[in-house]
């Protein structure tokens, strides 16, 4: 099995550019949607929250390819992701006056898919509601973006994942164009299954998508329930909820093993591990994979965290393995930090990054130690 190979920074314009869908999410703070009568406006994707996170947490160079309608609600999306320090020059706007190759019209024919997220409370949980039928990244196909154009800028890490791939009957095409150009340029791979059936509830077409992609694939990401719903590989056999964490550990490092003896492309296979006590207190981990030296490394168990919005943690645990790896760390630290920027990115509102490396680098310390959390004067 092969190693990864990190482009050096100075050879390349971007250290990570990110396709997928990027919406502008409602959230209505401490009371259900249907009650709400005032709320909070965030941006957030699967794959763009990852950009997002290595550039304002990070501080690396990041875009996002994605594509909005030309009005006042993609512009305010695109300002959020420039407040975090994103490059927003590769986004495919339509114009709503319905001209040229990529447009619509003004009465809301394409639109910029929003969400409405309530982040839940004790034994209530989150509910997001989604309208993204209709969104303009939909539309998307293959030859629209110019990719060998793009990674001839020098990219070190591209990134994209499962709800874009299965978001329209042309996103996984898009997706696969962009891995294949990314793996001709050299630029690491990283891909994450992140299934939501309110998305695809196929879950056959989802796996068929997903394994052409995986195939593409330097650094896997995805929890679980994502290798069954998204990839079809199930564990040897069930663990029980009172069966200790090192069996579960066992029976799960055996399906990693088979994941990537059956994807020989892959070089990192990692998995946050997030158990739901309430909608506001879990239990947070996360595993690391290095398939050339048969190696599991594990994070640090955070048991009984409250959280204040767990949208987010996963793309955070992947984004904040990817700065690992591009700062030279091996996986025995990244894995540490993608746990640590995971929680941390869990304890503030919205989608996105809001604390700063050093941040993170606290909490890896504090949580190795064993120690609490202290009042900062």
């Amino acid at each position: 099995m092969a190693e990864l190979k990190i482009k050096s920074a100075e050879e390349c314009k971007y250290d990570e550019v990110s396709l997928g869908e990027v919406m502008m999410r409602i959230d209505p703070g401490d009371v259900p949607t249907a009650r709400a009568r005032t709320a909070r406006i965030w941006q957030g994707g699967g794959e763009t929250n990852v950009a997002c996170g290595l550039a304002y947490c990070f501080g690396l160079r990041t875009a996002v390819v994605t594509a909005l309608v030309d009005d006042g609600i993609g512009r305010n999306i695109e300002n959020q992701m420039r407040e975090c320090g994103v490059d927003t020059s590769h986004i495919v706007w339509f114009s709503n006056k319905g001209e040229g190759k990529f447009s619509t019209d003004a009465k809301g024919t394409l639109c910029n898919g929003v969400n409405f997220t309530w982040s839940g409370k004790g034994v209530v949980p989150s509910i997001t509601e989604y309208y993204r039928a209709h969104t303009a990244i939909r539309e998307l196909k293959p030859g629209d973006v110019d990719w060998n154009g793009l990674f001839a800028q020098g990219v070190r890490w591209f990134h994209t994942g499962g709800i874009y791939t299965l978001i329209s009957p042309t996103s996984a095409d898009v997706a696969l164009e962009a891995m294949q150009a990314a793996g001709a340029a050299g630029t690491v791979r990283a891909f994450d299954l992140n299934y939501r059936s309110k998305v695809e509830p196929d879950k056959a077409r989802a796996r068929a998508n997903n394994q052409k992609l995986v195939a593409e694939t330097d650094f896997l990401v995805g929890n679980q329930g994502d290798f069954s719903d998204a990839l079809g590989e199930e564990l040897d056999r069930e663990v029980g909820k009172d069966e200790p964490f090192e069996v579960w550990l066992e029976v799960y490092s055996a399906m990693l093993k088979r994941v990537a003896a059956k994807y020989p492309n892959l070089k990192l296979i990692g998995t946050q591990l997030r158990a739901a006590l309430s909608a506001d207190k879990i239990n947070w981990g996360a595993v690391l994979y290095d398939v050339a030296e048969d190696t599991l490394h594990t994070a640090v168990t955070r048991e009984g965290i409250e959280i204040a919005d767990r949208t987010g943690g996963g793309d955070s645990f992947a984004s904040g393995v990817a700065a690992a790896l591009m700062s030279g760390k091996g996986p025995e630290d990244a894995v540490q930090i993608g746990a640590a920027h995971g929680i941390c990115v869990q304890e503030t509102p919205g989608d996105v990054s809001m604390v700063k490396q050093a941040d993170v680098l606290k909490e890896v310390k504090r949580a190795l130690a064993g120690g609490g959390v202290s009042a900062l004067r």
